[in-house]
């Protein structure tokens, strides 16, 4: 079950995570809004979670009721 990065990212995009991953599957350009992780490429080691410094990062199966977009969100950023 990959990780989600949800909606406390935006505008933080704190990069504490990427460093960490060992399969650099997080991801984000400088125009977007927040960091990206590719469901494809996650290993779900979970290393990224508690890097996180606003708690923005969470297992598929957990996100949060009113981040819930966020799953397809993070899914659709890597159909472009």
């Amino acid at each position: 079950m990959p990780y989600v990065i949800a909606e406390p990212c935006i505008g933080v995009k704190d990069k504490s995570c990427v460093a960490v991953c060992p399969v650099d599957c997080i991801h984000g350009k400088d125009e977007d809004d927040q960091l990206y992780i590719d469901p494809s490429e996650c290993i779900d080691c979970g290393l990224c979670e508690p890097e996180c410094p606003v708690d923005a990062i969470f297992m598929e199966d957990e996100v949060p009721e009113q981040w819930k977009s966020f799953i397809e969100k993070n899914a659709e950023y890597f159909q472009k």
